[in-house]
Formats: structure tokens, C-alpha cells, sequence
């Protein structure tokens, strides 16, 4: 009779120990997926230029699906779709019409539209009461679209961007919005949206400095991991470089930009454990452009950022 009463006691703390064996490793599902430190955040043109090619209403069920609390980069006329789905733009366009990356604040000639049209987002977003406008330094070259008007040099491109972004700095201020810098890789030629040569901004240390230079607590840098990857690797360490300037996260798979899974070179569980260290608790945006069925690709990077 003990020796059977030991032997269930034996078997009962083998099966429970299976159990939570099991549990560790099994992949979470549903609305549980995105519970965590960070609200994650799906980007819109991801999932609407590749493969299924969703819809703005599509994207939001999936996005509730999976317990993701945004849906970015979207633009103004699909908010009351989010409003429907109960999720907000986690980081907003900036308004410029084309690829809103190209005409940025490092040269002046754009500075009247680029300024106006970001204000007129802010505007948007305070009244949706969404928290972030994307900004760009633009191209280096003298007409953004034409590499043959000469370049301007990096430091009075980026002098410019610290005169552009003071002028809205205050504004962004006074309505609680953010506006974040993007660093962009300029070495990835393979693909229009995988890469950017003839950005200006593709050295974290100096739109880091930028920003700065700025010196508004509205004025942040958007810390895209897999930008960051290609042209610096280093990852833990640039983190903790710009941990008081931070105020957007973007995720993808490196090299190719592709899904968050194990055929790429970035450990997503160690960035996260990063940015949870130094104290980040904004948006966690998935920016990757779908490979293969994009439901379980978003399902497995929201449970590899759930942190």
C-alpha cells in the first residue's frame, strides 16, 4: 500500500513535469499570442503588395485574431476601419504622395510640403488619438529623384534635417504626437522595399545624432531591427546606444526580409529580452514581407516578440 502510494506520487510529479515541459515549448495561439510587454502592431503594405494581398478589413480580423493591437501605416481613409475593429495605427504615414521615404527633411526644397503634410498627420492622429507620424531624411540627392543633380553632403543633409524637424517639433508637442526618424539600409538593391540605396539616413549613429541635435521629447527614432542589421549587425548593443530615443520598433527576417523564422540570422526572443531591459514599452511593428502562408508567419513572429 506505501509502495503503490509512492509509485502515483512518482507518476504524478513525472506527468506534471511532461506537462509543463510540453507548455514551454508549444506554440501559443489565438489572442494569447500578443499578450506580453509590447503592443504588436502589423504593417499594412506588407500584407497588401505581396502574396494574398489583403485588404484593410482583412488585416484588421487577422490582426484580432492573433491579439495584435494596430494595424500601421495605413492610410487615413481606413481608420474607421480600424475604429471598427477596436485597433489603432500604431505609427502613421507621413502624407507625401509616391514613396513617402524619398523627399525628406535633409534638403530644403522639400521642407514647405514635408512640413506641412506631416503636420497635417499629426493633426489626424491626435484626433484619432493615435501616437506615431514616420519622418524620413529623404534621398541625398539635390533632386531626390534624379541622381545626376549632385549629392548633398551628409553633414549639411543632416544639418537640414535638424532645421526641418525643429519646425514641427513644437507642434508635435503641443498635440502629443510622436514623430519618428527611420534609419534605412542602403546596401539591399535586390528589391525596392528590401533596401534603399541613395538614402541619406542609413547610419544609425548619425540620425541618432539628429535627433539629438533636435532635443524634443516628441522627436524619436524609429528602430528598425532589420535595417539596423544589415547595414550595422550589433544589435544588443545599438539598443542600448539609443535606448533614450527610441519610440518605434520595426521587426524582419535578415537577410531578405522575409519571415521572423529560423532561416534568418536575427535572434528575435534576445532583441525583445533587450528592449524590455531598457525600459521600452511602445509598439513592436511586424514589417516583413510574406514568403509563404501569411497568417502562420505573422503568428510565429508575434510569439517570437511576445516577451
Amino acid at each position: 500500500m506505501n509502495s503503490n502510494r509512492g509509485l502515483s506520487r512518482r507518476d504524478a510529479l513525472r506527468t506534471a513535469a511532461a506537462a509543463a515541459a510540453l507548455a514551454s515549448v508549444a506554440p501559443r495561439s489565438g489572442a494569447a499570442d500578443a499578450a506580453g510587454r509590447f503592443p504588436q502592431s502589423i504593417a499594412f503594405w506588407c500584407f497588401n503588395s505581396a502574396g494574398e494581398k489583403w485588404d484593410i478589413d482583412t488585416t484588421c480580423r487577422v490582426a484580432k485574431e492573433i491579439g495584435c493591437k494596430s494595424v500601421e501605416l495605413a492610410a487615413p481613409e481606413d481608420w474607421a476601419v480600424l475604429k471598427k475593429y477596436g485597433l489603432v495605427c500604431a505609427i502613421a504615414l507621413n502624407g507625401m504622395p509616391g514613396a513617402p521615404f524619398v523627399k525628406g527633411f535633409n534638403n530644403p526644397r522639400y521642407h514647405e510640403e514635408v512640413i506641412t503634410r506631416t503636420k497635417q498627420m499629426i493633426d489626424a492622429c491626435a484626433t484619432a488619438g493615435f501616437p506615431n507620424v514616420i519622418a524620413f531624411t529623404g534621398f541625398k540627392w539635390r533632386d531626390a529623384e534624379d541622381p545626376k543633380s549632385g549629392e548633398i553632403p551628409r553633414d549639411e543633409g543632416a544639418a537640414n534635417c535638424v532645421k526641418g524637424l525643429k519646425q514641427i517639433a513644437g507642434y508635435a508637442e503641443q498635440k502629443k504626437i510622436s514623430v519618428c526618424l527611420e534609419h534605412l539600409n542602403t546596401r539591399d538593391s535586390s528589391h525596392p522595399m528590401k533596401g534603399h540605396p541613395g538614402y541619406q539616413g542609413d547610419d544609425l549613429d548619425e540620425v541618432a545624432a539628429i535627433i539629438r541635435k533636435v532635443g524634443s521629447p516628441r522627436v524619436r527614432l524609429l528602430f528598425d531591427v532589420y535595417h539596423v542589421q544589415v547595414m550595422h549587425g550589433d544589435l544588443i548593443r545599438r539598443i542600448d546606444q539609443t535606448k533614450d530615443i527610441i519610440g518605434h520598433v520595426h521587426t524582419a527576417g535578415c537577410p531578405g526580409r522575409g519571415e521572423l523564422d529560423d532561416t534568418q540570422e536575427v535572434h528575435y526572443p534576445a532583441v525583445m529580452k533587450k528592449l524590455a531591459a531598457i525600459g521600452y514599452r511602445g509598439y513592436v511593428g511586424q514589417e516583413f514581407i510574406p514568403t509563404r502562408d501569411p497568417r502562420a508567419g505573422l503568428r510565429e513572429a508575434v510569439r517570437l516578440c511576445t516577451v
